[in-house]
């Protein structure tokens, strides 16, 4: 397993495949939302996620004694706290406009990766790595026959929630070169409970069915997987790349629709997906990302 991790690293390969297993997870937890119904709120999804997340990870690494201490604690919270809001823009965004416009709004994250990632740590991006960006881009709009339509609060929500993703991209990834994947999602499953708790216990919703309680247990384990392949992936990947690769999330969403529940097969989703998955074989064919930065495993 070593020389084969070790083999993936040296060959580039390493971090794509971890971004996109993080996606292939998010997509999972977009079909167990979708399955949970609307009797659940926002705040009861969001504080069943961040709640028994946090549990699950202190009864894993609680048993370390240096496993809540960050070498970089105000970035640590000021990160969880912005990607904790970015969760909460994009559920009020869906609440108030329609999906598709949120979700295309929203996933105009890789751009704003690229553009903190340039204004705030100096990365490079060539030309021809922005128009990967604007491809994956033009395909999420294709695959969800975008128009604007909605309140103006709403849109901005939503375009305010790939503002926020963008910069938390590009914050883990300079938290990651001395904090560890499980640190940095335990802090912001903390700055996320603090929030959505007032809210989730003035009308709480209890899941009344193994079924339900299945579909919650499911919501955790897989916000869990999706965040820690996330953070270790953004060790070899750069934040926009990492966003553009994170794309495919609606990609395997769409999949998952196809496979399970009997959704058509449109040209918009061929074409869309097309150039979803085109812009990130482009995009990693292009790029050397042979000698990752150090960072932490912790």
């Amino acid at each position: 397993m070593h020389a084969l991790r070790s083999r993936l690293i040296t060959t580039g390969t390493f971090g794509p495949l971890l971004i996109l297993a993080s996606a292939c997870n998010l997509a999972a937890l977009d079909i167990l939302i979708k399955l949970l119904g609307p009797s659940f709120s926002v705040w009861d999804i969001a504080f069943y996620r961040f709640f028994f997340g946090l549990l699950l990870l202190m009864a894993v690494f609680g048993w370390k004694k240096d496993f809540f201490i960050s070498f970089n604690p105000k970035l640590m919270t000021i990160t969880s706290i912005i990607n904790a809001l970015g969760f909460l823009a994009l559920a009020a965004s869906i609440r108030m406009i329609t999906l598709s416009t949120a979700m295309v709004l929203f996933f105009s994250f890789p751009a704003f990766a690229a553009f903190f990632s340039i204004v705030l740590f100096r990365e490079r991006i060539t030309k021809k790595n922005m128009f990967y960006i604007l491809l994956a881009l033009c395909g999420i709009m294709i695959l969800f026959e975008f128009t604007l339509d909605g309140s103006f609060l709403g849109q901005a929500l939503g375009l305010f929630a790939g503002l926020i993703i963008g910069l938390t991209l590009v914050l883990i990834r300079k938290l990651r070169e001395q904090d560890g994947p499980a640190i940095i999602y335990f802090y912001y499953c903390l700055a996320g409970c603090i929030m959505a708790c007032p809210f989730y216990i003035t009308a709480p919703h209890i899941p009344q069915n193994s079924a339900e309680v299945l579909i919650v247990v499911g919501i955790v384990l897989t916000s869990i997987a999706a965040m820690l392949l996330l953070n270790t992936g953004l060790r070899y990947c750069k934040s926009w790349e990492s966003g553009i690769i994170l794309t495919n999330e609606l990609v395997f969403t769409a999949l998952f629709g196809i496979f399970f529940f009997g959704d058509p097969v449109t040209w918009r989703f061929l074409l869309g997906g097309l150039l979803i998955l085109g812009s990130v074989i482009a995009l990693n064919i292009g790029n050397d990302r042979k000698a990752p930065f150090t960072g932490a495993d912790r």
